[in-house]
């Protein structure tokens, strides 16, 4: 499928170009001026202004012939509004027409409606703290953002559940959280796109790395320390940082005692064990040694012959003997991942994992829905058949089925984040029993404060106090580039830490 959405202002392009998108997942989009010739849809989308307001329309026709499909949405724009404010009612009022010209043709009603964002939540954050309404916001969702009932509902029980969570949420902009990035994993999944490169046979590219983080993260302690800047929550991510051996994780667990300022008054310190296959007794001690209770043990699927298609060299078995053991050393906070759509499997398969789930009773359960990530494996395969995925009905109702079996076993959502090219346009939601949420997939989802990225392909996010203007600076992705450039990459988060907290400072 050829879509071309004909468009003056070239500003909206690429906007409209993904609410386009969510119609066909294997659809060719493309934006400008004038006529595509190849196109089987045109779609003109045209703004004009108003006494008080905008009005958009979208006309959408066929190459092969019929009547056109009109669209027309009218949105007021505030007295006194900025620029900035009439070009996002602009936007809005495109994106919508155009939304309602593909549903009528389609016959898909998209749940998220205009939304192609990652963070939905951080709209009714930002309402909160604006003091808008919750029903004046459920209007905005609806009306504006045509976002329907049961995903504005999920939005508010997160929001809520958060701020329940994280008392003082609103208020955390005076310390930071932690990254920590290790790039080694057993093998790379074919879906995934993380800086995970194989271990086997890179004990040199392993050690050179360990040494450039354990400086980076001395210089970021240090700076920790000169500026007294507190840190909330830690999680060691990557790939996957259980990848190493037990000796380098006690080594890398005591510098940060030593490294991080009041480390016994850091909320929470998370450490993805997400590939069992890495998981040994050893490993686990040295998690109950240095006080790390949360831990992720990921199954993705209970689907033998899903795991060998999607590269997870894992058994089932392993996955369900390591859990058991994690649970024999004390470890009482374990999450598990599910995904929904991976290759060959649709509601029977992900009824099965659940079921499978139900016998371990995870703390936390994120049930993540497949995503097409550009530079995947999957992806570049997903022409030729190799990794064929449900359809947008099967997607819907395992998304149905998660939160079902999550209410009944309960667990409550608390965090919820969306990616470009995701099945059926749906979301990834964080579960947890109450008391288990993870504080850091909070933060990090909802923006509240700066996150430094320490590690291979750690990006940090420094959060303007004043203005709420995010920044990003990430390390590099490639372990020998990582070794031949950390030095520098700390000086630049120094730098910008600087920036942030003297901004801050002079705020208060």
């Amino acid at each position: 499928m050829r879509i071309h959405i004909r468009i003056e202002e070239m500003a909206f392009e690429r906007s409209l170009a993904n609410i386009a998108a969510l119609f066909d997942e294997d659809a060719a989009v493309t934006a400008g001026p004038g006529d595509a010739a190849d196109a089987e849809w045109t779609i003109a989308v045209g703004v004009e202004d108003l006494d008080g307001g905008v009005r958009a329309r979208a006309v959408l026709t066929e190459a092969g012939g019929g009547a056109p499909i009109e669209a027309e949405q009218v949105r007021a724009v505030p007295d006194g509004a900025s620029n900035e404010e009439r070009r996002a009612v602009r936007r809005q009022a495109a994106g919508a027409a155009l939304l309602d010209a593909l549903e009528r043709r389609t016959g898909i009603v998209q749940p998220w409606g205009i939304l192609t964002g990652v963070r939905p939540t951080k709209l009714l954050h930002d309402r909160n703290l604006r003091g808008i309404s919750r029903e004046e916001t459920r209007r905005e969702l609806r009306d504006l953002y045509r976002i329907n009932d049961g995903k504005i509902a999920l939005m508010e029980r997160i929001v809520d559940r958060q701020l329940a969570v994280i008392p003082d949420l609103y208020h955390l902009g005076h310390e930071v959280s932690l990254y920590i990035g290790i790039p080694f994993c057993p093998t790379k999944c074919a879906y995934c796109t993380f800086p995970a490169y194989d271990i086997n046979g890179r004990q040199g590219s392993v050690d050179g790395f360990l040494y450039g983080l354990h400086e980076e993260m001395r210089a970021i302690g240090d700076w920790l320390k000169r500026s007294g800047v507190g840190v909330t929550t830690i999680y060691y991510g990557g790939g996957t940082p259980t990848s190493i051996s037990a000796e380098e994780m006690d080594a890398l667990y005591a510098l940060m005692y030593d490294a991080i300022p009041g480390i016994d008054r850091v909320r929470e310190i998370t450490v993805e064990a997400g590939r069992p296959d890495t998981i040994t007794p050893e490993k686990l001690e040295v998690l109950r040694k240095w006080k790390i209770g949360r831990i992720s043990i990921n199954p993705q699927s209970y689907t033998q012959a899903t795991l060998d298609r999607i590269g997870r060299w894992h058994t089932v078995e392993e996955t369900i003997e390591k859990f058991q053991l994690a649970r024999k050393h004390g470890m009482n906070n374990i999450n598990m991942d599910l995904i929904i759509g991976l290759p060959g499997e649709g509601p029977e398969e992900f009824a099965y994992s659940l079921a499978e789930t139900e016998k371990l009773m995870p703390e936390s359960l994120t049930v993540h829905t497949l995503s097409f990530k550009r530079a995947s494996e999957m992806t570049r395969h997903k022409g030729d058949g190799k990794y064929r995925v449900a359809g947008r009905e099967d997607i819907v109702q395992m998304t149905a089925m998660a939160m079902e079996w999550t209410e009944a076993h309960g667990y409550v959502p608390y965090y919820l984040y969306r990616q470009k090219n995701i099945l059926g346009n749906q979301e990834n939601v964080g579960y947890a029993k109450p008391g288990a949420e993870s504080l850091y997939n909070i933060l990090m989802m909802e923006e509240m404060q700066s996150i430094i990225g320490i590690g291979c392909g750690a990006t940090s996010k420094f959060i303007d106090p004043v203005t709420g203007e995010i920044t990003r600076h990430a390390n590099p992705k490639e372990p020998k580039a990582y070794i031949e450039s950390w030095e520098r990459a700390a000086e630049t988060k120094i730098e910008a830490l600087d920036r942030v907290f003297r901004a801050g400072a002079a705020s208060v």
